[in-house]
């Protein structure tokens, strides 16, 4: 039913998927470029669409009333992020524990412009020897979709530089603020 609806929203809007969920039980689905809040209604409607499973973190001061149960049945993790708390351990850890676990996050960790993404997403993957999905969302072309698996060699800087070079061409709702 939901994704029935959620095709029927992206068609009404005039919005496309593309790419193939990659036959992998285990990853970490990166999702830009995050430029606004519509990046999540957006993802949510493709997440019925591709019928994922998945979770994703969350801050943890979103996880409360009226939205604490909707984010939680979404997949929602909360976070605290006023200090170090071992996210990526807490993680990793996850990823070991489950025979399927699909995280999905947005590496810039905000929808403001950063010149460096994050490398907590990164890390997870290394950590839990688990691939990285490029996931977009192109609001200049109307597109929900499934890029490349990239496997983390270890090599952080080289490694993000590929990532960001297949991002760099993706426009989101903000283009401003996304991979420069």
């Amino acid at each position: 039913m939901m994704q029935t609806l959620a095709r029927f929203i992206f068609w009404l809007f005039g919005w496309k998927t593309e790419g193939k969920i990659p036959p992998i039980k285990k990853f970490v689905a990166i999702a830009g470029p995050h430029t606004s809040g519509w990046d999540f209604v957006v993802g949510v409607l493709g997440k019925y669409i591709y019928d994922l499973e998945l979770k994703f973190l969350g801050k943890e001061e979103i996880f409360r009333f009226p939205f604490k149960r909707l984010l939680y049945g979404l997949g929602g993790i909360p976070v605290n992020r006023s200090s170090s708390h071992h996210v990526v351990d807490q993680v990793v850890k996850m990823f070991n524990k489950s025979e399927h676990f699909i995280l999905a996050l947005s590496p810039e960790g905000t929808r403001q412009y950063v010149p460096k993404w994050r490398k907590g997403f990164y890390y997870i993957a290394l950590g839990a020897k688990v691939p990285i999905v490029m996931c977009y969302i192109d609001f200049e072309n109307k597109k929900v979709g499934i890029g490349p698996t990239f496997y983390p060699t270890g090599n952080y800087e080289k490694d993000l530089e590929e990532i960001m070079n297949f991002y760099r061409p993706i426009k989101g709702r903000h283009p401003e603020l996304g991979v420069q």
